[in-house]
This record gives structure tokens, sequence and C-alpha cells, in this order.
């Protein structure tokens, strides 16, 4: 069916959703925990894994569309599991991640996906705001692949896949905190890369470009979106699915040798 972006009207364009076509056969019946996985581009990436017929579990602190999402995806090889849990609280965190490696038999794959993008400007910073922020978007990233790791190097390796972010790299306003972290998780890629490579655990970073998500279109005008649209090299608005089919190629066997950088899905955005 189509489907047109706001976007897509301002640049006079129709758009289709593009379908997941590639099947990795290495990720079936993989464990998988996603965090922030109930929405957004975690919702899609915990869709994806969940039809590649990999046995996922994920967190989230909204419970109701992450209970949505279960009911979405009842006809999945494996019905994806669900621990609500706020990340930035690291205890907690750290045992709803252990009651999913519990529940899943293991973790093979985690992607660290949950964040939050709220607008701040300079002036109004405080500490305790300063240590929220780094909190939601950098910090629980260290400590859920922290919790995992064990298992991963008991059954000879695993994969961690970092969300980074586009923002950053261009410097925009009103995001300082959020860039800070996302410039670290960049940092905490290359790091954990070295230390858990000779475990056979890859890290990588994927970097989305500007998504079209629900809580991406609280920011951005129709004219706005076409600002974007025109700043990329490719004419089109990115999607949950666009960042997911980059997750299932860095989780498969087919990126066996990928490890300690940082892939790209933004359409060029200059």
């Amino acid at each position: 069916m189509a489907a047109h972006t706001l976007a897509d009207h301002a640049a006079g364009q129709q758009a289709e959703p593009r379908l997941m076509a590639a099947q990795y056969p290495s990720l079936r019946d993989k464990r998988v925990i996603v965090t922030g996985g109930a929405s957004g581009i975690g919702e899609g990436i915990v869709e994806a894994f969940a039809l590649q017929g990999a046995q996922v579990g994920f967190i989230d602190i909204q419970e109701d569309p992450a209970r949505e999402l279960i009911a979405r995806l009842g006809s999945a090889h494996h019905v994806p599991v669900l621990k609500v849990q706020d990340v930035s609280d690291v205890e907690g965190l750290g045992a709803a991640m252990t009651a999913l490696v519990d529940e899943l038999g293991g973790c093979d794959v985690l992607v660290n996906n949950a964040a939050s993008d709220d607008r701040h400007v300079l002036d109004d910073i405080t500490p305790a705001y300063w240590d929220e922020r780094l909190a939601v978007n950098l910090k629980h990233k260290f400590f859920a692949s922290q919790a995992v790791w064990p298992d991963m190097k008991a059954n000879g390796g695993g994969v961690i896949l970092n969300l980074g972010s586009i923002s950053w790299h261009l410097g925009l306003d009103e995001l300082a905190l959020y860039q800070i972290a996302k410039a670290g998780v960049e940092g905490l890629t290359r790091s954990l890369a070295r230390e858990l490579g000779p475990y056979n655990i890859r890290v990588n970073t994927i970097i989305p470009g500007n998504v079209q998500t629900e809580r991406q279109m609280r920011w951005y005008t129709p004219e706005g979106e076409a600002e974007i649209v025109s700043a990329q090299c490719l004419k089109g608005r990115l999607q949950p699915v666009d960042i997911a089919a980059m997750a299932l190629f860095l989780a498969s066997d087919d990126a066996r040798f990928c490890t300690g950088h940082e892939y790209w899905v933004d359409g060029g955005w200059r």
C-alpha cells in the first residue's frame, strides 16, 4: 500500500515503504535483547529480528505500546518478551537484563537502542540534568553490555550494536548533552570492540540519519522535513525498517569480520 510522508508532499513525491527482503539463516533462534524496543527505531528492530525467527526480549518504560507490539507479533516463530524498566536506573536495568538472559536462555545479540533527544538550551543545563541525560543516552549502554558479555564469552562470541546519531557530526542546535552522549557512544564501541574481540564478540555503532518516527514528527514541520530531504543525496525519508536492515546484517554471521566501526544509514545527509 502506498504511503505519503509530509516530506513527500512538500517535494511532490510519492513513496512506497520498502519491505524487509533479506533473510539471514544465522539469526534464526538467536537470543536478542533490545533496549528501548517499544516504539520508533527500536520497534522496527524488535519486529525485524522477530521476523527472522530470533528469540527477542526487549526493555522499555512504555508498557502500552510494548504490549501492542507483542500482540502484533503474536504469530512470530518466537513471540517477543518484555521487561518494563527505566534504563537510566542501572540497578533495575541489571536485574531486567539478567531476567531476560535467563528467560531467553542466553544472549547472542544486544542492541543498545534506548535514548532520548529532548531539546535543551545551554543556560538551562544543571548538574542534575547533565547526569540524567548522560544516564539515558550513554551510561546504560555500558552497563547493559556488561550484563551480557559474560554469557557471550561463555558461548564463544556475540554481537553488541550501539545506536549512535548523526546529530553530533552535524552539530545541531539545542542538543548539546544528547550530542555529547552520542559522541561517547562511538568511543564506547571502539573500546569494547578492542577488549572483547579476543572473545569473538563484535561491537559496532549504527548511525541513523533523521528517521521518520512519531517522536521525530514533534520537532519538524513539513518545511523542516523538506530541508532534510534536500540535504540528503538520496531524496526520501528514512524509516525504522532502514535502520533495522543494517542491524540485521551486522548481527548476522555475514558480518563476521565487521567490528569496531560506525555504519551510517542517513541517505547521505550533509
